[in-house]
């Protein structure tokens, strides 16, 4: 498959075709969520019927079912297991940051990439893109033509408003009909009790979430340069500070809530990755394998 986005790149499609991480982790089931059979005959038994949902391959519907019902449903079959993947995405003003590559820009990169490597299992991936709110909801598909659409809204994509991930979990939970695996990229901008509150109901629900914590170099440390006047990316509000007199107290005030994230994450079995910006997005994968 050749590729004409600018978050799949050619070379990047090249890397994955011989990426063992891709058959290890969603045939052996590294995720959960469904993952269909495609095979056919003795050796898979037929379990119960589905109703279509967008994004499945039509090839799957069941023709005879139809002509009796006028309604689309596809065969299940007992070798199959829940594998959909659902992909949030945060587009807040603050993800809008960075030197050379935005942390929106690496964010969108590692999206694509997933996006790609689950489709070409014939599994099925969902897109949301948020800031204080879901600004883009794409259900989960399975099809070329579904990752395609995927790949042109995280090429329009930019950064929107304030950050609100808990609001976002909140309002697009009632938009998932079944559990898989959930996977927020974020820069985690938000209250670490409140995020995990509006975690409670996927939890709940059986599924399993991996949070990557995406950040550059410069949001980890401080560098030194004197007098600067710090602006608000999402509320515009400005301070003056010395680098040197707060260096300090900043770098123990983002460590604070790395662990917090990263505590709250182990004691409700949720995987946790802290993502930096200058370090490749392929490296990620391997957080995402048991």
């Amino acid at each position: 498959m050749s590729s004409q986005f600018k978050y799949l790149r050619p070379e990047d499609i090249q890397k994955l075709s011989s990426f063992e991480f891709a058959p290890k982790a969603f045939v052996e089931g590294y995720f959960s969520g469904r993952h269909r059979s495609r095979q056919r005959g003795i050796s898979t038994e037929f379990r119960d019927y589905r109703e279509y949902a967008p994004g499945d391959d039509p090839r799957l519907v069941d023709w005879r079912v139809f002509a009796r019902t006028d309604r689309h449903y596809l065969r299940t079959y007992e070798q199959e297991t829940n594998m959909d993947c659902f992909i949030f995405l945060d587009s807040s003003a603050s993800m809008g940051f960075g030197r050379g590559l935005t942390k929106l820009e690496y964010s969108s990169f590692f999206a694509a990439t997933l996006c790609y490597l689950v489709t070409r299992n014939t599994d099925r991936v969902s897109l949301h893109l948020f800031d204080d709110k879901v600004r883009e909801f794409h259900p989960p598909g399975s099809t070329t033509r579904h990752l395609h659409h995927l790949m042109q809204a995280l090429e329009n994509n930019h950064a929107g408003e304030k950050t609100s991930l808990a609001g976002a979990l909140r309002r697009s939970f009632p938009l998932l009909r079944q559990r898989g695996s959930l996977i927020i990229i974020s820069d985690f901008f938000d209250d670490s009790a409140e995020i995990f509150s509006a975690l409670g109901p996927y939890l709940h629900r059986g599924f399993r979430i991996y949070l990557f914590h995406v950040l550059t170099p410069e949001e980890l440390q401080l560098e030194s340069r004197g007098l600067v006047s710090f602006v608000d990316m999402e509320t515009q509000g400005s301070v003056i500070a010395n680098t040197d007199s707060i260096k300090a107290g900043y770098a123990a005030a983002m460590q604070d809530h790395i662990r917090s994230l990263r505590e709250l994450a182990i004691r409700r079995q949720v995987r946790y990755s802290l993502a930096r910006t200058d370090t490749h997005y392929f490296t990620l994968f391997d957080e995402l394998v048991e």
